[in-house]
């Protein structure tokens, strides 16, 4: 069937239907568009609005398509798009009875339809590997609970914490993730079909109907925007490229850990690769391949944002170029958030290095000062100007964090306070003690044993009420 022949004389150039077509992403919304012409004969059939006999001679055509599958289409460019390659199979098969199926119906509501019913479904499979990954962190986590690492703020030493604990912060990202995508369906699953080109139609159709048999929530309730509205898809995005800016941090830590001078981590070899002339390396390919692709979701989100500015209402063809964008997005994200899932899964934490690294660098210092305000009522600003010279005067005289007693403190508290601290050398000791000022962290959130096995408890709770065992 050619759709020009009854308003335009001659053929579109072949370079002109090539650059047109949509063919070659449409292959994606090929069951959908099934599904949806489907539905929409048999409430055509169910309304009587065309003959019972014509009806079901379609939707049989339809359903020998989806078991013949795609390849039975001829997806020449000159056919335009998917949905006029199906019209063609079906007419092949039952003849001009076939264009009934398009009554009451544009292809502007019916892409609309496709491709919202195909995100749902992408939706859903991100969603349940979100749930998965998370579940993976929090098993992690529980076996790390003691393990003994340094914390960072501007990159630089900050307090003691637990392996389990820093991790708990990847979970904690991911959860939001999931939640923004589930939010993000709610725009997703609503209904255009029904809509036709921009007004409706005057046929009797029930869009209620269409909208059950498809399995949406809710209709779109204006028909100008139903066909043209695409912010489902740039916020699906947004969602996607704020979910692969987490795993890309993910990504850098794990290549900052797995450095010599960190020794943090060991990656797995499998997601390792080697250098070409120097071979002692172990380079982290994967990690940096993941953290270079968060660039791929923003330039995706950024050209999206593009093409919709200022559009006017209602069906533009410049809607077309957004949907490659939306299908990489998606592609890359669930790839991004499976290697690294696994990668995260393959590492080896060094829990002597954590603990050295703890130990070292002045990190109990937060804990001092607390010491100071707890056991002699001192203001915590002065407390904090005497562990600061503390600090200074230790790496001045070569002085180790653990070597700092009650005698080192008096005599600073002296240059600054004008009279010694006069604490026991044992509560000096214990709070310059990683583990031990980990143990002190037990607020909500906090990094001590017993609140970190609280959140994992919650978190575990969240992955049941989401339907994930």
């Amino acid at each position: 069937m050619n759709l020009r022949s009854g308003r335009l004389k001659g053929k579109m150039t072949s370079d002109a239907a090539s650059f047109t077509s949509s063919m070659e992403f449409d292959k994606r919304i090929f069951l959908a568009d099934i599904k949806c012409n489907v539905a929409h004969t048999t409430m055509l059939k169910e309304q009587g609005i065309i003959p019972s006999e014509n009806a079901d001679k379609i939707v049989e055509a339809l359903h020998d398509l989806e078991s013949e599958g795609i390849d039975a289409l001829n997806l020449d460019p000159s056919v335009e798009d998917i949905h006029m390659a199906l019209e063609n199979y079906v007419t092949a098969r039952i003849g001009e009875r076939a264009g009934f199926m398009h009554t009451g119906k544009s292809r502007n509501d019916q892409v609309a339809t496709d491709l919202r019913l195909v995100l749902k479904e992408e939706l859903d499979e991100i969603k349940m590997d979100l749930l998965d990954f998370i579940g993976t962190i929090l098993d992690i986590a529980s076996e790390n609970t003691e393990t003994i690492m340094v914390g960072y703020t501007h990159l630089q030493h900050a307090q003691p914490t637990t392996f389990a604990h820093h991790i708990l912060a990847y979970a904690n990202e991911l959860r939001r993730d999931y939640e923004r995508l589930v939010d993000a369906y709610k725009r997703v699953d609503m209904c255009p079909l029904g809509a036709a080109a921009m007004t409706t139609t005057s046929f009797p159709i029930d869009r209620e109907r269409t909208m059950e048999l498809l399995g949406f929530s809710r209709l779109m309730e204006n028909s100008i925007d139903a066909v043209s509205s695409r912010d489902f898809m740039a916020e699906t995005i947004f969602a996607l490229s704020m979910l692969a800016s987490n795993l890309s941090k993910i990504c850098e830590e794990l290549i900052l850990w797995s450095t010599y001078e960190f020794g943090m981590v060991e990656i797995s070899n499998e997601y390792s690769s080697t250098s070409s002339i120097m071979p002692q390396k172990k380079n982290p390919d994967v990690a940096e391949i993941g953290r270079a692709k968060t660039g791929v979701l923003y330039g995706e989100l950024v050209a999206v944002m593009s093409i919709l500015k200022a559009l006017p209402h209602s069906y533009n063809r410049d809607l077309q170029e957004v949907t490659p964008h939306l299908w990489n997005s998606v592609d890359t994200a669930r790839s991004m958030l499976n290697i690294t899932h696994h990668m995260l899964a393959s590492i080896e934490f060094n829990a002597e290095r954590g603990r050295e690294l703890a130990n070292s660098n002045f990190a109990a210092a937060t804990e001092l000062a607390d010491l100071m305000v707890k056991e002699k009522n001192m203001p915590f600003r002065v407390a904090h100007q005497i562990v600061g010279r503390t600090v200074t005067e230790a790496i001045e005289k070569g002085i180790k964090p653990a070597e700092i007693d009650s005698d080192f403190l008096d005599e600073v508290s002296m240059e600054i306070h004008s009279k010694p601290l006069g604490i026991d050398d044992e509560l000096v000791k214990r709070a310059l003690d990683p583990y031990e000022i980990v143990k002190t962290r037990r607020a909500i959130g906090g990094s001590s044993p017993e609140a970190v096995e609280e959140v994992i408890k919650r978190l575990r709770n969240f992955l049941k009420e989401e339907g994930f065992n």
